[in-house]
């Protein structure tokens, strides 16, 4: 759609209404904060210069923390600016020397990840797991439909996207026997990623209508696991080396203002949520996933069909007044649907290797195979019959160290 001086082709990537944040350096430069655009980037540390922006400098920095901290106030107006400069005819002499060809740029890691937190937030996904590993017991755990079941992971092994995943050894059960080895069953986990901006005190809990106020922007994430190592040590803490070796993160990080034509009522609760989960405002997400394996779409997860909202996971991984900070990293779990095709997972596409997934170069899977990739992308409706574009995440199995 053509709404800018900038006169986007149709198929182009970011439209005026997406305009997210990344990270990105060019030859003999340092990394700097940047709006993607079609297929441009917006260099903002010069433009904000040129402009007079109070508080630009935060753009001349390699990570998005330092503009993040500055809260909502402040996001709000820089996107308001941006929105102006790329719609507005004047803007284009102030814009155009401050543009970056995408492809002669190096994206980077978007931010410092300060904590990390995985959810298992779709019930499709938690009911199919259960199916698998708990055929005789009931497929959701007791507490599943109450709170949102989370683990805390490991922010250094947050990468960005495109980095080489080596495929991680462990313990595992082969057969009836125990042993030391690369992992057989490697798998991937199609998620949404929220970061925070604004900090919280400890022993204050972020209120579920404060979600606005603390989380800056949403991307893309996969969430590499390996299900043998992981269903060997899991009882009775849960996940461990079996996620901690990787998760890929995209790029661009989309504002959550760009979201707000996407949001959707969440799926029917019962019983109620508790009261620091009651939502009075509709937080789910009408994002459509779209998961590559090896050049071949095999899946395209609904994350509006997610049980519990990235509102009330922000407002139940504080209620006991564990604080946030700057950084801050929490996934949604993996997103799936009751459909095969809209399975979020290979544990599920496969169902546990049972139903290999066939590929359009004619070869078949169950799981990743050293030099495997995998991209993810999604979507969401916008403005005006727009569409909001979410930066890829992709990556590519590399055999075991």
């Amino acid at each position: 759609m053509r709404h800018s001086w900038l006169d986007l082709p149709d198929d182009a990537p970011f439209g005026v209404h997406t305009l997210p944040y990344g990270v990105f350096s060019t030859e003999g430069e340092d990394p700097r904060v940047g709006v993607a655009i079609g297929h441009y980037i917006i260099d903002l540390a010069p433009l904000a210069a040129v402009e007079g922006l109070e508080g630009g400098h935060v753009f001349n920095r390699g990570s998005l923390n330092p503009f993040m901290a500055l809260g909502r106030g402040a996001w709000d107006a820089v996107r308001g600016w941006l929105v102006e400069l790329v719609n507005g005819e004047s803007g284009r002499e102030i814009v155009e020397p401050h543009l970056i060809r995408a492809d002669e740029a190096r994206l980077h890691m978007p931010f410092e990840v300060a904590d990390y937190v995985d959810f298992y937030s779709s019930q499709a996904h938690a009911e199919n797991v259960g199916k698998i590993f708990r055929p005789d017991s009931p497929s959701l755990p007791a507490a599943w439909k109450h709170l949102p079941i989370g683990y805390h992971g490991r922010s250094g092994t947050v990468v960005p996207s495109g980095t080489g995943i080596i495929r991680p050894s462990g313990l595992r059960r082969v057969g009836e026997d125990i042993g030391y080895g690369p992992s057989l069953r490697l798998d991937i986990e199609a998620e949404v990623g929220f970061v925070v901006g604004t900090p919280s005190a400890l022993g204050q809990p972020v209120p579920i209508d404060e979600f606005e106020d603390h989380v800056f922007g949403v991307m893309l994430v996969n969430d590499w696991s390996a299900r043998d190592i992981q269903a060997f040590e899991y009882v009775p803490l849960g996940p461990f080396l079996g996620k901690s070796f990787a998760t890929s993160i995209a790029p661009w990080v989309v504002p959550l203002a760009a979201l707000q034509h996407a949001r959707v009522d969440p799926p029917a609760r019962d019983p109620q949520p508790a009261t620091h989960l009651a939502d009075a405002q509709a937080w789910g997400l009408d994002l459509r996933l779209e998961i590559e394996w090896n050049g071949t779409v095999v899946s395209r997860p609904p994350f509006r069909e997610m049980y519990w909202t990235p509102a009330q996971q922000l407002a139940h991984l504080t209620t006991n007044g564990a604080a946030i900070r700057t950084g801050d990293l929490y996934a949604s779990g993996t997103v799936s649907g009751y459909e095969r095709d809209q399975r979020g997972s290979f544990l599920e596409l496969s169902w546990n290797g049972s139903e290999p997934v066939s590929l359009d170069d004619g070869s078949s899977r169950s799981f990743l195979e050293d030099g495997d990739t995998v991209t993810i992308r999604a979507t969401a409706p916008g403005p005006d019959g727009a569409q909001i574009e979410f930066g890829e995440v992709t990556g590519t199995v590399h055999p075991s160290s």
